[in-house]
């Protein structure tokens, strides 16, 4: 178990997930109770990638960013 993961929390581990790079780093961000929307909790879980793997996600994340741009171009109403 990695030195952030919490006993029973599997989410911050790296050592849980078979097929996983060992270079992977999750970091986890609680919103605080008086910030949240509507009272409901949310976290956020970012995983952090390098090397191959990285610009693969990188490299998908751009392709899908270019799609939302695109589709908002067309869609967009003068005001």
């Amino acid at each position: 178990m990695s030195p952030d993961s919490k006993p029973g929390n599997p989410g911050n581990s790296r050592d849980n997930a078979p097929g996983m790079l060992q270079n992977v780093r999750v970091i986890s961000y609680n919103i605080p109770e008086g910030d949240r929307p509507g009272g409901i909790k949310v976290r956020f879980k970012i995983r952090v990638v390098t090397g191959k793997r990285g610009r693969e996600i990188d490299a998908r994340q751009a392709r899908a960013i270019l799609e939302v741009l695109q589709w908002q171009r067309q869609h967009h109403e003068p005001r």
